[in-house]
């Protein structure tokens, strides 16, 4: 898994300026090709200290949906662990390939994509020896139906300009009766703060701005992007792209979970939202 939006989002309400090298934080309209390269550089960047504060939560083959800690083992959201074994896989996003690990010990038979070549060194360094994929979600690099399941757990869809055209291209790869799984920081979450404590809680900028999230070098060059989308826009692009949507699921935070990570934590996890987790399936 990539939980890459855990990362916190600066609180872009005040005048806070950034210190010297450090990006800075500002709304602005951010292309596909931007957001793919800033992407692919902050992950190069920053992989190796994500695996190594992130690492013990993730562990090396579990399939955990977002920072409340949901797994697939207990929510089935791909279907029945039983059901798994013999199915073709891709995870997109796919990071260090927790998630695939996991797949694989349940039969199955994942492909781990990310855009990220660092990510994925991480994920031979963990070893499995599950296939891995360098390329961008916006062109898969696989023929039409060569998947029965496709899941992303905050992987490419928040990060794109164009998440429809990332929809259509895992519709294509997906065989007929497919079901396509992703989770996505929850759009309420936008509207807030990225803060883990009471500041996290008074909203703060409107739930309807769609201007990307940037973080910019002193150039004016992206280095970090990422994209907002309603709730309903969610609920358009699935459609649009030619899925059906079956369950949208909304992970309460539970008791167990005492950690904080960027923005997410007990405190706000128990009174809004953290994660949207799309259940769609190719008719």
């Amino acid at each position: 898994m990539t939980p890459d939006t855990y990362e916190p989002r600066q609180d872009l309400q005040d005048d806070r300026q950034p210190e010297a090298g450090e990006p800075e934080a500002t709304r602005r309209n951010a292309g596909e090709t931007e957001s793919s390269r800033a992407s692919r550089g902050w992950w190069d960047g920053n992989a190796d200290e994500y695996q190594r504060e992130h690492g013990e939560f993730l562990g090396d083959d579990r399939f955990v949906w977002g920072p409340e800690g949901l797994d697939e083992a207990d929510a089935g959201l791909l279907g029945p662990a039983a059901a798994l074994a013999g199915r073709d896989v891709l995870e997109i996003g796919a990071g260090a390939a927790q998630c695939s690990r996991w797949l694989a010990a349940q039969g199955a038979r994942p492909v781990a994509l990310d855009l990220s070549h660092r990510q994925l060194q991480h994920a031979l360094r963990i070893g499995g020896g599950v296939p891995l994929v360098e390329a961008d979600a916006g062109a898969l690099p696989f023929a039409d139906g060569s998947f029965d399941l496709a899941c992303s757990a905050y992987g490419a869809v928040p990060f794109v300009a164009d998440p429809v055209r990332v929809m259509r291209e895992v519709r294509r790869v997906l065989r007929p009766g497919g079901r396509w799984v992703f989770s996505v920081t929850h759009p309420i979450r936008w509207a807030f703060p990225d803060e883990p404590g009471p500041e996290g809680l008074s909203v703060a900028a409107s739930y309807f701005d769609r201007t990307p999230y940037v973080e910019q070098d002193e150039t004016g060059r992206a280095v970090y992007v990422e994209h907002h989308r309603t709730l309903g826009d969610r609920v358009r692009d699935v459609v649009t792209a030619g899925f059906r949507l079956v369950d949208l699921v909304e992970p309460e935070w539970p008791e167990w979970n005492t950690q904080e990570w960027g923005g997410w934590s007990p405190l706000r996890g128990h009174l809004i939202p953290g994660t949207a987790i799309f259940v769609c399936e190719r008719d």
